[in-house]
């Protein structure tokens, strides 16, 4: 009995040692899953069978993606990270992933995300970046991200993103800010120019809301008008609206607002807004039309008034002469025909 027990123990340990899975790791041929979750790495496990497509690690210690990390694993289409104490990753550590789809880094220790991090990942479609300390985005994620459509940041430390980044992920759906200390300055102004396209084009997005200065407080991004944006550098403002796709007259009105008021203070870092900015918006354009118009209306009808009079008074002038004037001097009075009348005697 003893040696048959042996025996189906060492038929265990061969077949879980041909598959090549990690002593404390749950791997499901059928699913294609290694489940490594809550089981206390503090690093990515070895010897993982290498048609592996799912990867569960979250729940434990990994503090650092070595760069070899993942090249027994060529084949991952999702891995999940989350829950673990990264902080940041060595160059090229997940260029070996060619296929995955989904990467999740919630709840790590990540603090900024250098620039091209996810290199070389040209079927990414998820990356969930929320629940971590991050202060930083890159430019770019990589060369080969533009297949991205969701993007999650929210619960981070971000005052401001870069709008390059944003617009280099064209097949975006669903972008997530929330809880983030954004700076509503003139630095978010492309961010909100871009937030706008977006929505306007059927993206999602659960929208920025203002932490600072205090007078934008809680406020929503969108909400924000234009001209309180009049005093930023022309700089940044011309940058962005020669690169954005405007969806009403009212936005490009308060761009050239914007340019008209800038007189040289790119040195403005903090760029507040000035405290009596002069609007122009579609509003005021309609309503100088309209008082125009009437205006117009008015002085038309006065003159149309004074020609009828004009003409009116001309008629009853003539009419005058035509019926009292004109037969006095066909007939004459008695005095005057006496002495026509005297010669002929």
């Amino acid at each position: 009995m003893t040696g048959n027990w042996l025996l189906v123990l060492s038929i265990v340990f061969t077949v879980h040692m041909a598959h090549g899975c990690p002593q404390k790791c749950l791997c499901h041929m059928a699913s294609k899953t290694a489940d490594c979750k809550n089981r206390g790495f503090t690093e990515i496990p070895a010897h993982l069978p290498p048609e592996t497509q799912i990867l569960l690690l979250q729940n434990n210690r990994i503090w650092r993606i070595n760069q070899n990390a993942f090249t027994r694993t060529p084949l991952l289409k999702i891995l999940d990270l989350s829950n673990n104490s990264l902080s940041s990753f060595a160059p090229g550590a997940l260029q070996k992933l060619r296929y995955l789809q989904v990467l999740n880094l919630t709840r790590n220790l990540i603090h900024y995300i250098e620039n091209k991090t996810f290199s070389f990942l040209p079927h990414l479609k998820e990356l969930d970046l929320s629940s971590n300390s991050i202060v930083r985005l890159p430019e770019t994620f990589g060369n080969s991200t533009g297949n991205i459509t969701l993007l999650s940041v929210k619960h981070n430390k971000l005052q401001k993103m870069e709008r390059v980044l944003l617009e280099s992920l064209p097949n975006l759906k669903v972008v997530l800010f929330k809880d983030n200390p954004w700076l509503c300055n003139c630095n978010v102004f492309g961010l909100k120019l871009w937030l706008e396209s977006f929505l306007y084009r059927g993206g999602i997005s659960d929208g920025i809301i203002c932490a600072t200065p205090g007078i934008r407080k809680g406020k929503d991004l969108l909400k924000v008008p234009y001209e309180l944006f009049g005093a930023c550098p022309l700089t940044t403002a011309h940058t962005h609206l020669a690169t954005t796709h405007h969806h009403s007259f009212e936005h490009r009105s308060s761009l050239k607002h914007s340019h008209h008021n800038e007189h040289g203070e790119n040195s403005r870092l903090s760029c507040e807004p000035k405290p009596k900015p002069r609007p122009v918006n579609l509003r005021h354009a309609i309503a100088t039309v309209v008082i125009t118009g009437v205006v117009c209306g008015i002085v038309c009808l006065m003159m149309l008034a004074a020609a009828v009079y004009g003409c009116a008074y001309a008629a009853i002038t003539a009419k005058y002469h035509k019926e009292h004037l004109a037969p006095a001097r066909q007939h004459g009075t008695p005095e005057e025909k006496e002495p026509f009348d005297s010669s002929l005697a």
